[in-house]
Order: C-alpha cells, then structure tokens, then sequence
C-alpha cells in the first residue's frame, strides 16, 4: 500500500475553560480502526494511525462532549464496520453519517438506519478524488429520501457556485462539511463565501462551523476563521453544526482539541445561540425520534 502516511492528533489536549451544555454533541468526528480489527481499504487515498472509538470517548469525556456523529472516513472505503461498532457501543449517544456504493440495496439501507447511521456523505474535494457521477449522486438521494436522511456535502470553496443548481434540486436537507474550506485570507467578501451565505437562504442547507485549522490562512490559534463561523451562525442559527473533526486528517496545522472548544466559545457570546449548534441543532437532525 502506498498511501500517505498522516499524522496521528495531539495526544495532549488541554481541558477546555470554555464549559460546554449538557447534550453537547460533537457533530463531525471520526473512528480509524483499529487496522487488526477493522482492515483498512484497498486503494485508500491516506493511511491514517488508528484512532479507535475508546480513544473517541476519552477524549469527549475530557472535553465534556456527550454526544457525538461518526462521520465514516474514507480510509474504510465502503465497509462501514468501525462506524457501526462505534455507535452500537455508544448506548445511543452517538449516531453516524455512512459513505455507501450505489449498489447497495434498500434492505441494506434499511439496516444501516437500525443501526444509527442518519446521512450519507459526498467528497466533491479534488484532492481527495472529486465530484461523483452526478446521475449516481441524484438517484441515492432519492432512495434515501423515505428513510428521512440527509446528505453530507463536502466542497472546495471555490466549487460552490459550480454546483448552485444541482444544489438547489436537493430535495432532502443537506449539510456543508468544513465552512466548505473557506480560504480565511480572502476575506468574507470573497466570492465563494458568499455564495456559501446565500446558499443558507435555503431552509434545506445546513453547515458546520468546524475545521477551523483548514479554513485558518494564519495558522493556530486559528483565530482568522473566527469571523467566518460567526457569519454563518447569524445567517441561519437554526442549521449550524460543530464538531471537533478528530482525529483531524490531511491538515497542515495539527489543532488541540480542547483549544478548538474555547475557540467554538469565540464563535459567538450568546449562550442560547451556543446551545442551538452543540444542542437542539444536532437533536433535530440526529435524534428526531427522541423528540417525538
């Protein structure tokens, strides 16, 4: 295998001062392995160390996370067996976002909502292997439509625009991954920004105002990409997301996790507004049935 060799995360992550709600959820993480018991895939584009989901858990026990969304990564290809070890554990505290072949069968989506899983994710990042075929991606969005999931959309900034009509036939809510990797150094004018902001005119789009260690042009304390995540939580407070993106793969500047939590606390100083995105946000669309 001769896949990028990535950088495991800080192994030290400070205790946050900022204290996080009770039910606060990280919205965007990830489970690697481990590699003896869960084997990576053939062709993976990184080979990331392993990052299991007893290592997840201490480290939200740390920081004071209680909740949590396992994005599937795509070292694990198709084979969603970490993920769905990792919520089956979790005792009902996490839920997960799936990456699926387009051959997968109904009976087998059907499985994967039974075991927690709640979206299905799309990689439109060039350097990870750019867009899907977009017949494929419109035909798995209609078949995971009765199951009520969303769709995990993660972009190039710059892609943004290039996608606004297929987009706007979204017919099931979708979520932008990462401020869709906003470069800081253009500023909030800068075009792809603000057709991110439009694009949350959509009572469909959602966002999450997590990677900040991508989206940050200065490097840590990450500080520049503060503005961007305040813009988007004024934009449409009701559908934003945050999450620490552990074990933060393919970043130039590894971020400390509990840092990353005081820098959430810098996103906005209205404590009701911090509540909707750690809380009632990942509620209504990770544990709907919760508040039936």
């Amino acid at each position: 295998m001769n896949a990028k060799l990535i950088a495991p995360p800080d192994p030290n992550p400070v205790k946050p001062t900022y204290r996080l709600p009770p039910g606060a959820c990280d919205a965007h993480c990830h489970i690697y392995g481990p590699a003896s018991r869960f084997p990576y895939a053939p062709g993976t584009p990184y080979l990331p160390p392993d990052a299991s989901f007893e290592d997840l858990r201490a480290l939200h026990a740390h920081l004071g996370l209680e909740r949590a969304v396992i994005v599937h990564p795509a070292p694990h290809g198709t084979d969603l067996a970490a993920t769905l070890d990792g919520i089956a554990r979790s005792g009902g505290a996490c839920r997960g976002v799936g990456v699926v072949d387009a051959s997968i069968s109904d009976a087998a989506l059907e499985r994967l909502h039974a075991g927690g899983i709640r979206g299905i994710r799309f990689n439109f990042v060039r350097h990870l292997g750019g867009a899907p075929q977009i017949p494929v991606f419109e035909r798995m969005v209609a078949r995971i439509r009765p199951l009520g999931w969303h769709v995990v959309l993660h972009f190039d900034a710059q892609d943004v625009p290039l996608y606004q009509e297929l987009i706007a036939r979204m017919p099931v809510p979708f979520v932008i991954d990462h401020m869709a990797r906003v470069e800081a150094k253009g500023g909030l004018e800068q075009k792809p920004f603000k057709a991110l902001l439009e694009l949350m005119r959509n009572p469909l789009a959602w966002v999450k105002v997590c990677g900040a260690e991508r989206v940050s042009s200065a490097g840590p304390p990450f500080h520049d990409a503060v503005p961007f995540a305040r813009a988007l939580i004024e934009a449409a407070p009701e559908r934003v997301l945050w999450g620490t993106d552990w074990p933060h793969p393919n970043v130039k500047w590894m971020p400390n996790d509990g840092e990353l939590v005081n820098l959430f606390a810098m996103f906005s100083g209205d404590e009701n507004l911090r509540r909707k995105v750690l809380v009632d946000n990942p509620t209504r669309l990770y544990w709907a049935e919760t508040l039936a």
